[in-house]
């Protein structure tokens, strides 16, 4: 007796399939695989969103009040005053960008350890929050690196791009406006498509070892003929946190201006108020960094699963 081949499904040990994933199999999945291992995941993301987030604002606060309190003993409109005003507004700024980098430095960190948790979930493997950090370690100094060196290409460019509008707005005066227009709206397609082409630098730098450069050259390699699918993800993902943050913090914004309004008619809230509205700016901002965790999470997790189907695609990962 023999027996007709029967169709069987993709192998699936993890959290997918091992074939190359549709579009809605990588979007659904980036939502739901945090249910994997939420204890490491979201906390280890919680505690280094806020670390980040309370280290920037003592920061720039704290600068903020040591360099613009020099003006108090200044007499307004004096060049002394002026000098003194354009040097607290250039140290604030300057501030506000390094700490900004660290922030960003240590949001890169939390979607190396999401990367490396979800490469290991593919193949129902699950590690504590130690034996992830021990894998990310080595090459945390190259997440850094690449994370610092993509906020200073970003800042060069917005700086070349407001130049060029200045110039053209000298030059032309009010016929300036539309070619400002159009360097902007020239500068969302690039931009998106620089998105697309490295979103997948810090998984190719976790997973691979890579250099900097190397994990560059790999994420545009990988890619190649997939630009429509990952930017329809990164877009999708964006505008849904972005509407979730908007949409939980406006009850609170309500609440703290209703409590102005009720309390403070007048315009001079009592201590009583003023507590009530610090209250819910910190419940507001709890709320916002839990969202940005989750977004953070969703965003890692989504790029380590177009990384993954690129390489199965491109390279066979699943018959490996």
């Amino acid at each position: 007796m023999t027996a007709f081949p029967t169709w069987t499904p993709a192998a699936r040990p993890g959290i997918i399939p091992l074939h190359p994933l549709p579009f809605g199999t990588i979007l659904g999945r980036s939502f739901s695989s945090l249910r994997q291992n939420p204890r490491v995941l979201l906390g280890f993301a919680l505690v280094v969103q806020t670390l980040g987030t309370l280290v920037a604002a003592v920061g720039i606060s704290a600068v903020g009040v040591f360099s613009f309190a020099r003006l108090a003993s200044l007499q307004p409109g004096t060049e002394d005053f002026e000098t003194v005003m354009a040097g607290s507004i250039a140290l604030t700024l300057v501030t506000t960008v390094v700490l900004s980098l660290a922030a960003s430095a240590l949001g890169v960190l939390v979607q190396g350890v999401v990367v490396n948790e979800v490469a290991h979930a593919v193949v129902a493997e699950k590690l504590t929050l130690r034996g992830l950090w021990a894998r990310v370690r080595p090459v945390a100094w190259r997440l850094i690196g690449y994370t610092v060196l993509v906020a200073l290409a970003a800042i060069v460019l917005v700086g070349v791009l407001a130049a060029a509008v200045v110039a053209v707005a000298v030059t032309a005066g009010p016929w300036a406006i539309l070619p400002g227009v159009l360097i902007v709206l020239a500068a969302i397609p690039v931009s998106l498509w620089l998105t697309v082409k490295l979103l997948l630098v810090p998984a190719a730098i976790v997973l691979e070892g890579t250099t900097v450069t190397g994990g560059i050259a790999r994420s545009w390699t990988l890619t190649r003929g997939r630009f429509w699918p990952v930017l329809g993800i990164v877009v999708i993902i964006s505008i849904v946190f972005g509407v979730l943050a908007q949409v939980a913090a406006l009850p609170f914004s309500f609440l703290s201006t209703g409590l102005t309004t009720i309390f403070a008619p007048t315009g001079d809230p009592d201590p009583s108020t003023l507590i009530g509205i610090v209250v819910g700016a910190v419940i507001t901002q709890v709320v916002t960094l839990l969202i940005q965790s989750i977004a953070l999470i969703v965003q890692s997790t989504a790029s380590a699963l177009v990384y993954i189907d690129c390489r199965m695609r491109r390279e066979g990962l699943d018959l490996d």
